[in-house]
């Protein structure tokens, strides 16, 4: 038997407020809690809705572990995102900061996706049905 797991994301990022309105213009998130400020004036943590899955932003404290992409030199992971139109978010998501990569297209294997770095560092593939 499978245990009931939930796995949230959390993008380290070294302005939680800022990358939160990002995801919230850009994507379409919706925030649900947002921690009370730490020592610096950061929230520690900022919870989002997008679709059914829970996105977390957190800031860059190096004494903790916790490295933004530009602490790495880049992304170690990639974000994949499914949607109805991935000309769109993506459109959304370069006109609020983002920057293409990979130009989304129909691909040989029967998607239509690209990769998208956001303001952040953080790389994501944006993908639907062709078109």
């Amino acid at each position: 038997m499978t245990p009931n797991i939930n796995i949230s994301p959390r993008l380290i990022v070294p302005d939680p407020d800022r990358a939160s309105a990002f995801y919230q213009d850009a994507l379409g998130a919706e925030q649900v809690f947002r921690a009370p400020l730490s020592d610096d004036g950061r929230p520690t943590v900022v919870d989002h809705r997008l679709g059914g899955v829970s996105l977390r932003v957190s800031p860059a404290v190096a004494a903790w572990g916790w490295l933004a992409p530009s602490d790495l030199g880049g992304s170690a992971v990639l974000l994949e995102i499914e949607v109805d139109d991935p000309d769109a978010v993506g459109e959304r998501m370069v006109a609020h900061g983002a920057e293409v990569v990979v130009p989304i297209e129909n691909r040989p294997y029967g998607k239509r996706s690209g990769r998208i770095r956001d303001p952040f560092g953080h790389l994501w593939i944006i993908t639907g049905e062709l078109r």
